[in-house]
């Protein structure tokens, strides 16, 4: 994806038209390139690799699941659940959230505990409450298998299977689920047939009256942030890790490419569709402790919130990703 591209277009098609200028970034095209481990990008077989593991059920101790478990791509990279579950069937904590463009994120995991892909990429594989694999156990596991021993060879062969090594395939892999030819792109290149007339009106109420802009900015629709935006619930977020007080009950904003195929919504899961979604914000989350300043009533009419609902579907392109044969 080239981004330097898609900020000159962007860019262009705001001066043309003032109903976009709220979407040129602040911040320089070099801030959103893709910033790969060393400033050396992956190699196609290493994101193949990658993606043979991320569907294998080796990487749960019984088993039982992948990563692919929880990040189903038939379900928008997410479950289809309120909240996740385990490898031994117990109900995790909070929503599983969708992979798309994560190559440009800066933190991961609803509280931005992790600050690379990585990172993120071990962590569901160790936790006592997700994959439950100790890597030690892994590693042997994994190296047992001929196909894996040669690739892991040819990628690493001063390394073999590591921690760090896995993490690399599995991260370069994710790395490549990017969405970046919706009809909200196409109309930015000039194509002014791309988005319904309910789809352009959601556009101008998602920028000024609706406000989310605010928080969904950018060529992701994130501003890396965290917010508490009124949800009712005792998980405490960004706050767990960083104790400030406007990082109470927050977390991360997440990108909205292809959120119509990734419900239910929110850390909690608590809200099923876009439609509960955007009547949430509408009437200004509920009243909770320390609650953002800009979270509050919107005063939307149906047909506004319907057109808004519209806009956000057309931030949507689907993925085929073919689920491979693992060794």
């Amino acid at each position: 994806m080239n981004l330097r591209l898609f900020f000159s277009l962007l860019f262009s098609f705001a001066l043309w038209t003032s109903n976009l200028a709220a979407f040129v970034p602040l911040a320089t095209p070099d801030r959103f390139e893709i910033r790969y481990p060393d400033d050396e990008e992956p190699t196609e077989e290493l994101a193949q690799l990658g993606r043979l593991l991320f569907f294998d059920n080796r990487l749960s101790f019984n088993q039982t699941q992948s990563c692919a478990t929880c990040h189903n791509p038939d379900l928008g990279f997410s479950d289809g659940l309120k909240t996740g579950l385990g490898a031994k069937g117990e109900r995790l904590g909070r929503n599983t959230p969708h992979l798309y463009n994560l190559a440009w994120e800066m933190r991961f995991f609803w509280d931005g505990r992790a600050e690379s892909l990585e990172k993120q990429a071990l962590g569901p594989i160790a936790s006592s409450a997700e994959m439950n694999m100790d890597l030690a156990e892994l590693l042997p596991r994994l190296k047992a298998v001929p196909a894996y021993q040669k690739a892991f060879k040819k990628q690493f062969p001063d390394q073999g299977v590591t921690p760090e090594t896995l993490a690399q395939a599995l991260a370069a892999f994710e790395r490549t689920l990017i969405v970046d030819d919706t009809p909200f792109d196409r109309y930015l290149k000039g194509d002014l047939k791309a988005l319904s007339p309910a789809a352009k009106r959601g556009l101008a109420l998602f920028k000024d009256k609706a406000r989310c802009v605010q928080c969904h900015d950018g060529p992701n629709f994130t501003d890396h942030g965290f917010h508490n935006i009124g949800l009712p619930d005792k998980d405490l977020g960004r706050y767990g890790i960083e104790k400030r007080d406007n990082l109470y009950k927050a977390f991360k904003t997440p990108g909205l490419r292809n959120v119509a195929f990734s419900a239910p919504y929110m850390h909690d899961g608590s809200l099923a569709s876009l439609e509960e979604v955007v009547r949430f914000y509408n009437k200004g989350g509920e009243k909770v402790k320390a609650k953002d300043k800009a979270i509050k009533p919107l005063e939307l009419s149906e047909q506004e919130i319907f057109d808004l609902i519209a806009f956000l579907g057309a931030l949507s392109q689907p993925l085929v990703i073919e689920r491979p044969e693992v060794p």
